[in-house]
Formats: C-alpha cells, structure tokens, sequence
C-alpha cells in the first residue's frame, strides 16, 4: 500500500461531507481509519443535522426547510477557517456538495463517493428511479422531512446485505431527508430554466476530482458517476473516474470499506495541489 501519512507541504486535514438520509455518524470508521494514519479529520454536519440520529427521528421538522445555499455556505466556513487547504470527500448528496465547494476554489483535491449529480447530467436508470419514488410519490413531500422504510431503504442504499444487516444499518444510521432536495435537485433541476443551486461550471480550473462508483449502486449508479464526471472534458483541472464491482450506496461502511477509504485517499493525497505558504 502506499504510504498516505500526511508529509510536509501536503495536506493534514480531510473533511468527510455526508450524504441524506444520513449523518455525519455514518463516517464513524473513516474518521478512525484516516486518524491512524495521521490525519486531522472532520466530519461537519449540515445546519439542524447536528443531533443525533434518534433526536432527528423525533424532531424530522428541524431538517426539513433546510436549503442547499445554507449548507454549502456553512460546509464552506467550516474549510475556509482551516489554516491550508484540506482534502474534501463527500459521499452520495455530499459528492454534490463537494463539487459544489470545488467550484468555490476550495480544497487541495477531493473524492465524491457514490455522487448524487449537479445540474446538467440527464442520467436517470430505473434502479434511481424505484430508489426515489417513495419521496416522489407525492408532491407534499417537498415540505417534509422524507424517510424511508426499512425495505425502502434495502433497495436504495443497502442491497449487497441481508434484509437483517440492512435493518441493522437503518436502525443505527438512517434519518430524513429534506424533501425539496429530492424534487429540486433530483426530478426538475433540469427542467427549470436558468442555473439552479446544483449548478456548476464544468469548464473552470478546479482542485483535482475524482469520482469513484459502486458497480451495484441503486440510487447513484455508475452511468450517474460517469455522466458527472465527463461532464468536466472541457475542464483543465484533473477528473478521473473508479469503479469498485459489486459495491452498493453502504460502500462507505458494507465489508470492505477499507479498500474505498485507502484509494480514495491515496488518490487524493497523490493529486493534491501544493499548500500555498502565506508570506509574512
């Protein structure tokens, strides 16, 4: 493996952006794992996603007028209070919101995981679809905080494990989600005229990106990542696309996370751009 401990000039500090129905619990062992290896790392909520997963089931309210403006601006604090830039990683709305942050300047580099898309890419599978319809099934969903059932949930994030692990895993990790996300960003962002909040300008200099997909992703299948990515051909900046076979959405957390969080780090650590030293 190649040696990824934080050296002079590189990066020390990774900030993990997690994705809905989630929080930033889901990053548990990533903030572990890259802490061994020397890393700074932070695991920023969104505004309101602060609580704990059982205090978000009670209080689903808190969540729910959320804007995605509010979020990037607080995620892009969080990074502009860091004393050199830091490696971003953000898994399924959190790849978009990486992007998003890319697109501000900010970051040495960064990996969007399972990336749910910006504005522009027209991919949507059946699989995406199926994933999505219990939060679009109804137009008052806009104005909830939307979540899945247990065997929603199976379907959309967890389907490489048991009905029983899958039950498991919503147990400890799942919440709502902000429904006008799923209608704005995942059914008519491409339909409305003019640049929406996902909006990005696939042709500007950038920190260095890559995306990496799950070969059995339901809700963000490989085609989405791929889309995402060669949206960014007319760029300068580097954009590089990875598959790992047979993962679902849980890639971040199914068995055999390691080898997600060591490429992606790795990757990143590899691409990143140098520290500009401020002068005195």
């Amino acid at each position: 493996m190649t040696e990824t401990t934080p050296a002079a000039g590189s990066p020390d500090t990774i900030v993990l952006v997690h994705g809905l129905w989630m929080t930033p619990r889901s990053w548990e062992g990533w903030k572990a794992h890259f802490e061994a290896k020397g890393y700074t790392v932070l695991t920023p909520a969104y505004p309101g996603f602060e609580i704990e997963v059982e205090a978000l089931r009670e209080q689903p309210d808190v969540i729910a007028n959320l804007t995605v403006p509010e979020t990037v601006d607080h995620l892009a604090g969080v990074i502009e209070a860091l004393p050199k830039p830091p490696i971003i990683m953000g898994h399924s709305f959190g790849g978009t919101l990486t992007q998003l942050l890319l697109a501000r300047g900010l970051g040495a580099s960064a990996v969007a995981i399972d990336s749910a898309p910006t504005e522009g890419v027209r991919v949507t599978p059946l699989s995406q679809a199926k994933s999505l319809f219990p939060a679009l099934k109804s137009p008052a969903t806009r104005h909830q905080a939307v979540s899945f059932t247990q065997e929603e949930f199976h379907y959309a994030f967890t389907n490489t494990l048991t009905r029983e692990e899958s039950d498991a895993v919503w147990e400890k990790y799942a919440i709502g989600a902000p429904g006008n996300w799923i209608w704005a960003y995942g059914l008519l962002a491409n339909f409305t005229p003019g640049h929406q909040e996902t909006w990005v300008d696939y042709t500007a200099d950038r920190a260095p990106l890559l995306f990496i997909g799950g070969g059995a992703d339901h809700i963000m299948p490989p085609s989405v990542n791929k889309s995402n990515a060669k949206h960014y051909a007319k760029s300068p900046a580097v954009t590089e696309y990875f598959e790992f076979a047979g993962r679902s959405h849980w890639t971040c957390a199914e068995p055999g996370w390691e080898a997600v969080a060591d490429h992606a780090l790795e990757w990143a650590v590899a691409h990143a751009r140098p520290a500009v030293e401020a002068v005195a």
